[in-house]
């Protein structure tokens, strides 16, 4: 098992966390973007404000997406386990 192995094996890994976590970062930012400017508007400063529609897009997100995530997070756990052997046999 060579360095690259390893630096290919980490760059994926971070790669599937990122595409994971993108569609509810990406919901909960435009979220409170959105909060953010209504609080301006109206000029009401209360910070707790923006919990409860975040929350509720992340949630939304999860069931939307959640067909997918499971697809890419078994997908790549499939991957490694079928490259346990060239780990093993030091390829």
């Amino acid at each position: 098992m060579g360095n690259d192995f390893v630096i290919e094996l980490t760059n994926q890994a971070v790669r599937v966390t990122l595409m994971l976590a993108a569609p509810m970062l990406l919901g909960a930012l435009v979220i409170g973007i959105l909060v953010s400017l209504f609080q301006a508007v109206t000029q009401i400063n209360e910070q707790t404000l923006s919990f409860i529609p975040k929350i509720i897009v992340i949630i939304g997100c999860l069931v939307i997406f959640s067909p997918w995530m499971m697809e890419t997070m078994t997908g790549f756990t499939r991957d490694l386990i079928i490259n346990i052997p060239s780990v093993v046999a030091g390829k």
